[in-house]
């Protein structure tokens, strides 16, 4: 009965999330629309912290794209595919995210730390730091040089 098991598995993997919302000014009811209620919420220093925990999934094409695959597959060699395509199924259920979001007195995202599995800190890379608003720079002026002729 093993037959259109990894089929169903596939189309009813964990759906793709809006990782994008994950930014500096995105309102909280944005992130809470899309991820659920944070795990875990925290006052520090007067400013409120949220960790939101998820996992990241398909998108709807690749749900379907690899139910189809393996739909074909099963029909080709008789269901002796799902030996091989029911433990993909069961090791592809989509990846485990945490994001740590502060956020400034208007509700508004105003830091974000993507979080490993591990708990700890990613590359510098992958952290979004507040922007101090920017001030136009202006160059110095070029000095002017006064050249004397050389006498002869």
């Amino acid at each position: 009965m093993l037959s259109g098991c990894s089929v169903y598995m596939a189309a009813h993997q964990p759906s793709e999330k809006n990782v994008d919302l994950f930014k500096i000014g995105t309102p909280k009811s944005f992130l809470v629309a899309e991820f659920g209620q944070p795990t875990s919420t925290e006052i520090r220093d007067g400013k409120k912290y949220d960790i939101y925990r998820f996992t990241q999934g398909y998108s709807g094409g690749a749900k379907a794209g690899r139910a189809f695959a393996e739909g074909v597959a099963d029909v080709f060699t008789l269901g002796i595919a799902e030996v091989i395509t029911t433990p993909v199924e069961t090791i592809a259920d989509g990846n485990l995210v945490a994001y740590e979001v502060s956020y400034d007195k208007n509700d508004l995202v105003d830091q974000v730390i993507l979080l490993t599995a591990n708990g700890s800190l990613p590359p510098p890379s992958q952290i979004a730091i507040p922007q101090a608003p920017s001030t136009p720079s202006v160059a110095p002026a070029p000095s002017p040089q006064t050249t004397v002729p050389k006498s002869q």
